[in-house]
């Protein structure tokens, strides 16, 4: 029994006979009675009624069988006359033998000849009922290729789908970040033009009050804190933007390699579905020849596999990169936030600092002015009481005057003497007195008066320092921004 699929080869009992020429060549037989009848035509009266042939020529009439006949035979029929006249009725040119080997030749013949066809058909048959099966079994062994293939080609292909629309979805989510980031970058320029200006203002104090105290520390500070916010933010949105180029090019090779996946799953799908009635099949000569492949199942799997995995690679990257940027926003919104409490509370410490100073030297101010005016009666009643004493030392000094006219012995030293001399003294000693206390008094009043120029000076210098921390820089540091604007957020 032959296995099916395999290629059968006939095979006969014997080696098949070389058929045997009865008849030589005409060129042969015209040789042989060239010479052995004449040349000139017969009539019809020597013809004979049993041999109708007689009308044409013996050479194309009568083959030679000389190959069967025995030498005697042959030399007998050389010694015959080559004249028809000589031929009689019982002329014959073989003998029963010859004729009876001839048909069992002829017989073994056909019966070999049958025989070997009928193996030939039986062979032919099973040959073709064979080859049927085998192309019948390769063909369905092709079809389930194809189907495994068009299997294959789908699974990759919904890998595929299913990475692309996670690439696409962290695309999206990371350039939604990537707004956010650009949108809080864009919202530390206020903040910065904030500090600038309040340091900027700050410097048209005036006086004693143009200090390096910690409200501008911490404004430098603050300038220097969102600088360095600003400078991890914009490093931050390069990752995006060189991120972003990345899941791009990844999302670009997944969506080519889907849209070669589906013309080969819309092509495979084709030629599993074809069938031998199908329409369309046809022949394509040499097409067999052409191998126009490029990879085989383990690089073109290997091919869709490392596409995947980069994709998911710059999916873990660009994951991390907006966790990262999620932090980021956060932590340079509460150091901004931080540094501008700090700085506020500065400024009010500040401003409660100023304004105190300020209440302080109008007190001063009110109780020098009050001074001075005590000062300025004061002096007045020094100089009504100087005035004053000028009628007493007049009446002493005319009192003095007169007694000095007394004649002769009366010019007397006595106790009324002494005492207009000592009452002249004490007025005039009183009168020097008032006087220094009156230049005292006016040189306090100087004192004062410097003093009140110098505290109203220092409060013009308090009152514009007041004017620049509250009015101008505290009234700007109210825009702001929240800290929903700081981490990108409208």
């Amino acid at each position: 029994m032959e296995r099916v699929g395999c290629t059968l080869t006939s095979t006969y009992p014997h080696p098949r006979p070389t058929p045997t020429n009865f008849l030589p060549a005409i060129s042969t037989m015209a040789s042989s009675y060239r010479d052995r009848f004449p040349h000139s035509n017969l009539t019809h009266s020597l013809s004979l009624p049993w041999r109708p042939s007689t009308y044409y020529k013996v050479a194309s009439s009568y083959p030679s069988v000389a190959p069967y006949c025995t030498r005697s035979q042959r030399v007998s029929e050389n010694a015959m006359l080559p004249f028809v006249s000589n031929r009689t009725t019982f002329f014959t040119r073989y003998t029963p033998d010859d004729w009876y080997r001839s048909n069992l030749t002829n017989y073994q013949e056909s019966n070999t000849s049958r025989h070997n066809s009928e193996k030939l058909r039986v062979d032919t048959s099973r040959l073709i009922q064979d080859k049927y099966q085998q192309t019948r079994k390769t063909q369905a062994d092709t079809t389930q290729n194809l189907g495994e293939r068009v299997n294959d080609i789908g699974f990759w292909k919904s890998e595929i789908i299913h990475e692309l629309d996670e690439m696409i979805g962290e695309t999206n989510a990371l350039i939604g970040v990537k707004k956010r980031l650009e949108r809080a970058l864009m919202e530390t320029e206020a903040p910065l033009q904030v500090a600038r200006e309040c340091l900027f203002h700050r410097e048209k104090r005036m006086g004693i009050d143009l200090v390096h105290d910690e409200v501008e520390t911490q404004l430098l500070t603050e300038v220097d804190t969102i600088l360095c916010c600003q400078e991890r933010m914009k490093l931050h949105l390069d990752k995006t933007i060189a991120q972003l180029a990345a899941d791009r090019a990844s999302q670009h090779e997944l969506e080519k390699d889907l849209s070669d996946k589906q013309t080969a799953y819309r092509i495979d799908d084709k030629c599993h579905h074809l069938r031998n009635t199908s329409d369309g099949v046809g022949y394509f000569r040499g097409v067999e020849r052409v191998d126009a492949t490029v990879s085989v199942p383990e690089s073109w799997a290997k091919f869709t596999d490392d596409n995947i995995l980069r994709s998911q690679s710059e999916r873990a990257a660009s994951a991390k990169l907006r966790d990262d940027i999620e932090n980021l926003l956060v932590v340079t919104a509460n150091e901004m936030w931080n540094q501008f409490n700090k700085v506020n509370l500065c400024f009010t410490n500040r401003i409660a600092e100023t304004a105190d100073a300020k209440n302080k030297i109008q007190m001063h101010l009110a109780k020098t002015l009050q001074e001075i005016f005590q000062t300025e009666m004061t002096i007045e009643s020094i100089k009504k009481a100087i005035k004053d004493k000028t009628a007493f030392l007049k009446v002493a000094q005319t009192r003095l005057d007169e007694r000095t006219r007394r004649p002769n012995i009366e010019l007397c030293r006595d106790v009324a003497q002494l005492r207009l001399v000592n009452e002249v003294h004490e007025v005039d000693d009183t009168i020097q007195t008032l006087q220094q206390r009156l230049r005292d008094a006016e040189g306090t009043l100087q004192s004062l008066v410097h003093t009140k120029a110098t505290l109203e000076h220092d409060l013009a210098v308090k009152a514009n320092s007041l004017y620049i921390d509250q009015e101008k820089c505290m009234s700007m540091r109210k825009s702001y921004p929240n800290t929903l604007r700081l981490v990108g957020f409208c």
